[in-house]
């Protein structure tokens, strides 16, 4: 039984950071994909970011958090982390981790089995 567990949302004004966690337990496994994912209130659920398992890998970043945002992942403790810089009041959701089984990357929902409770992120 896949679980992913995420940590580090929290409040912050505009301009600020946060770091958000998410551990991974369950398999053994340590080549798939991990990704972040987000949803405000009546909206669709948005692409952040995704990462493999390569050596030295950047991770797929979507256009609307290039720049202000890094992914990076820690496989021997089977942990992806999500750098958020320079918070802007749209980017308060709820922040999910999500897990595939296959070891590349496709930043869409669809392409992930395994999801996380979410972490909430506010920005004002």
């Amino acid at each position: 039984h896949v679980q992913l567990v995420e940590s580090g949302g929290g409040s912050v004004q505009a301009g600020g950071s946060l770091r958000l966690s998410c551990a991974a337990s369950g398999y053994t496994y340590n080549r798939n994909c991990l990704g972040w994912f987000r949803q405000s209130p009546g909206k669709e659920r948005e692409e952040v970011a995704a990462i493999t398992a390569s050596e030295g890998a950047l991770g797929v970043i979507a256009d609307s958090v290039k720049g202000r945002f890094t992914i990076s992942r820690d496989n021997t403790n089977h942990s992806v982390t999500l750098q958020m810089n320079g918070l802007k009041p749209e980017d308060t959701a709820m922040y999910y981790c999500a897990a595939s089984s296959l070891n590349y990357c496709v930043l869409e929902s669809s392409f992930f089995q395994w999801w996380g409770q979410g972490t909430q992120v506010t920005v004002s």
